[in-house]
């Protein structure tokens, strides 16, 4: 291995440390971030159990409420066809009474 191929490897090397340096201290301060915000809002490191519960239990729930919401759509698309066909229905017995 020549000089310029070893300076290149110790750059590189380097290089990749402050990189993996520099990632460690921004995931450090996104975890503090997060933290403080959790905690500002009164919940603490112990409570992420409770707190994924919560979120958990809200899914469902939101999911429930859309999927009612589907069915009486359904339902009230239903109603008003079985409404129109029975109409249509009457209006030839009545023409055909005749």
């Amino acid at each position: 291995m020549n000089v310029p191929d070893e300076i290149r490897a110790i750059v590189a090397e380097t290089l990749a440390e402050q990189h993996r340096l520099q990632q460690e201290s921004i995931d450090a301060i996104v975890l503090k971030a997060v933290a403080s915000v959790l905690a500002s809002f009164g919940i603490e490191d112990d409570d992420r159990k409770e707190l994924r519960a919560d979120f958990q239990h809200l899914r469902r729930w939101r999911k429930s409420v859309e999927q009612a919401q589907s069915y009486t759509f359904k339902a009230v698309i239903t109603v008003i066809a079985t409404g129109l066909m029975g109409a249509v229905w009457l209006g030839v017995k009545v023409v055909l009474g005749k």
